[in-house]
Parts: structure tokens; C-alpha cells; sequence
């Protein structure tokens, strides 16, 4: 602001209009100027107290009336309605505004304009703009700072509960759920009970760098974690995460954080909980006020505005909840199939010895090669080193085989002998389930094919010798070592009486 009473007290005890520049911090011209407008207004110093530097200023250089402009003005109500509209930019708005001003043979403004008298709109208005906010755009997750406290009814100890908090940043509307550990498992299951508590799914997750969300980011590129993803596909979202050491990018999950940190875990620091349950039950009270409590600044609650504004928004839910799937590596083994948890899958033989990804949910078991699916099985439970078989993955010299019966093992081992075929029946019965001494017994008749039939069922005969329990490793000993091929030892007896050492009733006898 030129200090216009300032020029005009020194000009009126004749000081020149340089050194008065010089005090007054303005140029030479300023005060040539205001010398000679307060000459046109007839005004001398001193000046009444209201005349300040701003009347001073209006009076000397008046504002010019606007001017009538025969450019058709847009109608910013409804521009600042669209713009909550997913996609919608002033760009393309003051695109559509043109089409219509060339309909109606009228002159548009041109976009700096149009965006000009937009921002003179938001300020009259006291509007908020929605730019950045679009209803149903994003979601934000976060693992809350601080934890709830559950005491183990056992050993009396309190246990931390984690707090998982997501919030839709136009609304603020929030969801909070406690959980005992921050691991993938609790991860995907809280994202799926938001996406059901909300009743739809957002176009865009914005995460932390969190382990169980991002394997690695660097400049260049962000990958994102192999089952947070296929999550993402579920829904039709997509993850976008927060560049690294960026609150700013996830602002709205940050300032939800504190908030639950206040009005949820703080409220309920006083109560003992000694389940999850019990916790989650009180956190679902607590959020329903939360989310009902009425904003400062504005008339609604975050769940009005929610429901009025925003839900109508988002992306309907798919048929199904995602279930989550963890990954593994396996190899094909020989026999076609792969070890999964101890149990055993079969798999396309052409795939024998390559390494397959394995997706693993409860209730199925896939399996990806170049990913590309090649097959899946419903997933085994219970005991252990079970099989799953489909018999046209196996080789068409083999897929007999796969109707192995304890009948078949033992006809095939009587016609090799009658000690073979003992060892076999012992290996059948020796599993709870015949099943599972298929595979040795089919070892065992091989080895006839390495040392000859003979030689096996001389060392089969050998073992029984030794053991009435013989292994297939007692056998494959025999042979490796050529034992079969010696003589059978004699019988050993046990030793007569006559040489014994045995002391009758007469020896402990004291009395005499």
C-alpha cells in the first residue's frame, strides 16, 4: 500500500519530492502523482483521520465499472456439481460449455477465463472443491499406530491387538477392524470385510509400503504383492501405493488414524476385553458414533454423507468374496505329481521335472506353469501322503498303473516266489492304508528286473531269516551287498538243559 498521508504531511513542510521517495520507500513518480491528484481533489495536509491510505487510494484511482461482456457466463453450480463425477475435468466441461455456446450462437470464454470465474465461484460460495475427492474413487488402509490390549483369560496376560483402519477420503466414512497379528492372512481378510462393509468397491487402493502389500519399489517401477494383487483383479481395483516416506499421498488414513486413535481405541481403554470378538463387537459401537457424529464445518455426519453422496459411487460387489490364496514352488516328480503340505497332486507328465507355481486356498489346489493354468484339484485334508489322480495326465504306459490294487501288487509278487510274496503282503499291511505301500512295493518287484527274480526272491527268503518284519532297504542291502548269494546259516538252537546254570529252590534255601 503507497503511503499517500505520508507524501502529502512531507510535501507540506517542503521537502523535496526526492528525499520524500527516499522515506517513503517509493519512487519519484508515485509521488509526483499523488502531489497531483490530492491538488485535483483539493486536499492539503494535515488530513482527517478518516482519510486513510485506502480511502485515499480509491479516491485517487477509482475502479472502472466491469464492462458489459457479450460472452454467455456458465452456470458454476452446475459445473461444480459434475466435477464430483468421476473423470470429469473443467477441461472437458469448458469443452461441452463451447459446444453449447455454438448451438445457441452465443460467444463462450475462453478456458482461462472459464476457470477464472470458477475460482471466483468456490470463494463466493464457499464451496470445496472435488477435484482431488471424487465419490467412490479411493480408498486409503493403514495399520493404525496404536493397539488395543486383549487379555489372555489363561495366563492373565494382555496380548496387542492391531488395528486395521480404512476410509473413503471423500466422505471420510471409516472402517476399523482389531486383529492379533499385521500378516498377510489379516491383511487380504480386512480388506474384504471393508469392501463388505461399505457395500462396494472404490477404483483405486491407496497402501503403505507395507511387506504384506508391496514386494519392492524402486524409481522405476512398484510390484506389488503377488496376492494382494490377484485381490485387486477380484474386485476390479487398482493398487496404487503411497511413494515411500509420503504421508501426503494417503493424507486422508493418516488424519482417520488419530482420529480412531481417539474416539475408539482411547474411548475404550478402560474396558478388559478377553477375546478378538469382544474387542471388535465395542470397536463396531464406537465407529457407529463415529461415523454419525456431526462435522464442524459442514451440516451431515460422515455416514450422511456417505450414503447421500457417495454409495451410489462405487463399484458393485462381485458374486463372490475373494478367498485367500497363498503361493508356492513345486517340483513335478517322476510320478507325475507334486508335493503340496504332504499330499500329492497329479500333474500333466509333460510337465515332469519342471518347476510349476502352486496356488493354494482352502478349498483348491491350482497349479500355473508360464501362467498358464494346467490343472487343479480339490485340496486334500486329513491324513498325510495322500493322492489326487487324474489319469490322463499320466503317461499312456503308466496310466494303467494307476488302478494299483493290494491284488495286483500280490499276484504279481506270487509269481516270483512265496518269500516275495510274504515281504509284499507285509508292506501292504504295513500303512494304515494300502495306498501308501504302493510305492515300495512297485520298488520292490523292480528289483527283480535289476538282479533277476531269483536273486530276489533268494533275498527276500534271507531277510525273513533275519526279521519276520523285513524293509525294502533290508532287501536292496541284501542285494547291493551279494548276500543272497551265500549259504544259509544254521539254525541256531537253543542251549539244553544239562549245560544250563539254573538254581533250584535248595540254593536260596538258609534255613539249613
Amino acid at each position: 500500500m503507497t503511503p499517500y498521508r505520508e507524501i502529502l504531511r512531507l510535501h507540506s513542510q517542503g521537502i523535496s519530492q526526492r528525499s520524500i521517495a527516499a522515506s517513503c520507500n517509493c519512487s519519484r513518480n508515485t509521488v509526483a502523482r499523488t502531489i497531483e491528484k490530492a491538488s485535483e481533489h483539493k486536499l492539503t495536509a494535515p488530513l482527517p483521520k478518516e482519510f486513510t491510505d485506502e480511502k485515499l487510494g480509491e479516491l485517487f484511482y477509482p475502479k472502472k465499472p466491469p464492462t458489459q461482456s457479450n460472452r454467455r457466463m456458465p452456470d458454476y453450480a452446475y459445473v461444480h456439481k459434475e466435477l464430483a463425477r468421476n473423470g470429469v475435468t473443467l477441461s472437458l466441461l469448458w469443452t461441452e460449455y463451447c459446444a453449447e455456446c455454438r448451438q445457441c450462437s452465443d460467444v463462450p470464454f475462453k478456458y482461462t477465463q472459464f476457470c477464472y470465474y470458477y475460482r471466483e465461484y468456490i470463494k463466493k460460495n464457499k464451496a470445496t472443491m472435488h477435484i482431488c475427492r471424487k465419490p467412490g474413487e479411493i480408498m486409503e488402509v493403514d495399520w493404525a499406530g496404536d493397539t488395543a490390549k486383549v487379555t489372555d483369560s489363561t495366563i492373565g496376560k494382555e496380548l496387542p491387538a492391531y488395528i486395521f483402519v480404512a476410509v473413503l477420503p471423500y466422505s471420510q466414512y471409516a472402517y476399523v477392524e482389531a486383529f492379533h497379528k499385521q500378516d498377510q492372512e489379516a491383511w487380504i481378510s480386512a480388506h474384504v470385510n471393508a469392501y463388505k462393509f461399505f457395500g462396494g468397491v472404490t477404483r483405486i487402493l491407496v497402501c503403505d509400503n507395507l511387506r504384506t502389500g508391496v514386494d519392492r519399489v524402486s524409481k522405476s517401477e512398484v510390484v506389488i504383492n503377488r496376492t494382494y494383487q490377484e485381490l485387486s483383479e477380484h474386485y476390479g481395483t487398482a493398487v496404487i501405493p503411497a511413494r515411500v516416506r509420503r504421508p501426503q499421498d494417503k493424507s486422508s488414513v493418516e488424519a482417520a488414524v488419530g482420529n480412531v486413535s481417539t474416539w475408539i481405541i482411547a474411548a475404550l481403554r478402560k474396558q478388559t476385553f478377553f477375546s478378538l470378538n469382544e474387542l471388535n463387537q465395542a470397536m463396531r459401537e464406537k465407529l457407529r458414533e463415529f461415523n454419525n457424529k456431526p462435522f464442524q464445518k459442514k451440516q451431515g455426519s460422515r455416514r450422511s454423507e456417505f450414503l447421500e453422496n457417495e454409495k451410489n459411487y462405487l463399484l458393485p460387489l462381485p458374486a463372490t468374496p475373494y478367498e485367500l490364496a497363498s503361493w508356492k514352488i513345486a517340483t513335478v516328480m517322476f510320478n507325475s505329481h507334486i508335493c503340496v503340505d504332504k499330499q500329492n497332486y497329479s500333474v500333466p507328465f509333460e510337465y515332469i521335472k519342471q518347476k510349476v507355481d502352486v496356488r493354494m486356498t482352502k478349498s483348491t489346489i491350482e497349479v500355473f506353469y508360464g501362467g498358464n493354468r494346467i490343472c487343479s484339484h480339490p485340496r486334500l485334508h486329513g491324513r498325510s501322503n495322500q493322492y489326487s489322480t487324474v489319469s490322463e495326465h499320466m503317461p499312456e504306459n503308466q496310466q494303467k498303473y494307476v488302478e494299483w490294487t493290494p491284488e495286483r501288487f500280490i499276484s504279481w509278487a506270487q509269481r516270483i516266489g512265496e518269500n516275495t510274496t510274504v515281504v509284499t503282503k507285509h508292506l501292504l499291511s504295513y500303512h494304515k492304508v494300502p495306498q501308501q505301500g504302493y510305492k515300495t512295493c512297485m520298488a520292490l518287484l523292480k528289483l527283480g528286473d535289476k538282479y533277476s527274480v531269483t536273486r530276489l526272491e533268494a533275498a527276500c527268503k534271507k531277510a525273513l531269516f533275519y526279521t519276520s518284519t523285513p524293509s525294502f532297504k533290508n532287501i536292496q542291502t541284501i542285494l547291493a551287498n551279494g548276500q543272497d548269494k551265500l549259504p544259509d546259516e544254521p539254525v541256531r538252537k537253543t542251549p539244553s538243559v544239562e549245560y544250563s546254570f539254573t538254581r533250584g529252590a535248595d540254593y536260596y534255601d538258609r534255613r539249613g
